[in-house]
């Protein structure tokens, strides 16, 4: 099983926000895949699906960003699912606004949300999809710039870019990590 998890915080108050695009992709890819609802399992909303012969669990973790890892721990113990199975969408402050970037590993670069998978799962072998949404040159605290509601300027080019990242990770499934990169890293 692959898990693909797109990182976010539960509730409306966060919905439109900078920090909720890991969610966003993940119903992207519900909707692409024809799955009409998610169940409440394993602390997240989650829904079984097939791409191609891969059979995926699409994860939306319900534990708040700082805490995703306990719930993608959860599904991992259930499964028996290993590190490298794991496909993990999120946003990136260190990345221009719609730009996207996919690694085979790495460090959490000081997001709390994969830091808290690395600390859960005790490893750093899973591949990334990196959603940039830029600093600007914004004076205020991170947290309070990710927790921010999508600017009207940026709205369109997130849009698309939540398509993109859910058809590098599509691409994942149905090639493979080395051609996804070359492609959307270009």
């Amino acid at each position: 099983m692959i898990l693909i998890v797109g990182l976010g915080n539960p509730g409306k108050e966060y919905e439109n926000t900078r920090h909720n695009l890991g969610f966003k992709v993940i119903e992207e890819l519900a909707s692409r895949l024809g799955i009409p609802s998610f169940k409440s399992k394993f602390q997240a909303f989650v829904a079984d699906a097939k791409i191609d012969d891969h059979k995926i669990m699409l994860v939306q973790p319900q534990t708040f960003m700082n805490n995703s890892g306990a719930s993608v721990r959860q599904i991992m113990d259930w499964y028996r699912v290993k590190p490298e199975n794991i496909i993990l969408v999120y946003d990136d402050v260190d990345l221009e606004v719609g730009d996207l970037r996919i690694r085979e590993k790495g460090s959490a670069g000081g997001h709390r949300g994969v830091e808290s998978v690395i600390e859960h799962i005790k490893s750093t072998q899973f591949i990334r999809v990196r959603i940039g949404i830029g600093r600007d040159s914004f004076k205020q605290d991170v947290s309070d710039y990710v927790l921010a509601k999508i600017p009207v300027d940026q709205t369109d080019l997130l849009a698309q870019t939540v398509v993109i990242a859910a058809d590098a990770a599509e691409m994942i499934m149905r090639q493979d990590l080395t051609a996804t990169m070359n492609k959307y890293n270009a």
